[in-house]
């Protein structure tokens, strides 16, 4: 979806000017004459002429990535990433006059699931691996966030979900310093990340790792699939204090912040569901449907390396969610016993969230003018 509405905030990434021509085909720069093409769903806005020391590995190994993600249809937001949804409409506060951003979108899921509660909801991210839903209901940008194709003072909201821990912190200062001129003035942004700092509830938390590892041991599941998508893992905010200096150094205040100490989280995401993942996609189905993925459509070879299958694992795990997937449209069961499991996990927010840990809800403000 590439609504007027997204046109009227646009300012050229490469030069910066906001004389821009709009065509059938894109976006022309009137100033430095570079043209943006228009594909379906979403404007190529990178800079050009423009090379980046840090490239994320979801652009550097888009085609692997695209595979093995699954992205492209969305289940609801349930477990965790469902606390994560539920956490950020609650602390953002959307209201239906917002123009909101998602900096750093993925698949623009979160935006999906909270495009209705704003005025406009774009979505910017140097990767392509949209939902399909995200190109039909979000105001989707191909864009690097060290240059957002932004006005300044733009938005009224924006948040940033699972992405401060993949950069380097020349990369975050930059992203943050983008992230504060497109806000307005008393704009608000989320970001959930996290630390290397462990909480004081580490010891519950390692309880259900050991349980994991032991049935990782017996060979009923593996965290190979987890594993990959956090090997580029950077955490260069290692502690809450650098986390907080980092915000003020781009010109944003901390206003609230919540702690994830996943106590309940941890065993859930370290047994229950993978002892269900590993129930549901433990074969697979007798006959392909149409439409219906196998697992040689499904999971990119190059998941073992050195072969040309797939781990177990990995290809048990999409072949679980795959199977659910369906159900949960439907809101059955199925949908609501996961419910049930979310507000588990939400617990942790609730009733330990003052407490400290590596991951966190950050809202920040930026500064007014004086």
């Amino acid at each position: 979806m590439i609504p007027a509405q997204l046109y009227r905030i646009l300012q050229c990434p490469t030069c910066g000017s906001r004389d821009l021509v709009v065509t059938q085909a894109g976006v022309l720069c009137g100033s430095c004459s570079t043209f943006y093409l228009r594909h379906e769903g979403y404007l190529d806005l990178m800079p050009r002429g423009v090379e980046f020391e840090y490239v994320s590995k979801y652009v550097a190994e888009e085609a692997e990535l695209a595979e093995e993600l699954d992205y492209r249809e969305l289940a609801p937001p349930l477990l965790a990433a469902g606390v994560r949804d539920r956490a950020l409409a609650r602390l953002l506060r959307f209201a239906p006059s917002d123009i909101a951003l998602d900096n750093g979108c993925g698949t623009a899921k979160h935006a999906v699931w909270n495009a209705d509660k704003v005025g406009l909801m774009v979505g910017a991210d140097p990767a392509t691996m949209f939902a399909d839903e995200a190109v039909t209901r979000v105001a989707l940008t191909q864009s690097d966030s060290r240059r957002l194709p932004f006005a300044d003072n733009t938005f009224d909201k924006a948040f940033s979900i699972d992405v401060l821990e993949h950069f380097p912190l020349d990369v975050i200062d930059a992203y943050l310093a983008e992230q504060a001129r497109v806000l307005r003035p008393g704009g608000r942004f989320l970001a959930f990340s996290n630390t290397k700092e462990p909480s004081s509830l580490q010891p519950l938390v390692n309880a259900s790792r050991w349980l994991g590892r032991q049935f990782v041991r017996a060979g009923v599941y593996d965290f190979e699939r987890q594993a990959r998508r956090k090997s580029d893992h950077v955490k260069a905010l290692a502690t809450w204090d650098d986390v907080v200096a980092a915000f003020e150094r781009a010109g944003m205040r901390p206003v609230q912040v919540v702690f994830w100490n996943s106590v309940f989280t941890s065993f859930v995401e370290h047994v229950l569901m993978k002892l269900g993942e590993a129930v549901v996609g433990r074969q697979k189905a007798k006959g392909k449907r149409q439409n219906e993925l196998t697992l040689a459509d499904s999971v990119p070879a190059a998941m073992v390396p050195g072969t040309m299958q797939p781990s177990d694992g990995t290809a048990r795990e999409i072949r679980a969610r795959q199977r659910l997937r369906g159900r949960l449209q439907r809101r059955g069961l199925v949908y609501y016993g996961l419910m049930s499991v979310t507000l588990l996990m939400e617990l942790d927010l609730h009733l330990f969230g003052w407490l400290r840990s590596g991951s966190y809800f950050i809202v920040a403000e930026k500064y007014r003018r004086a």
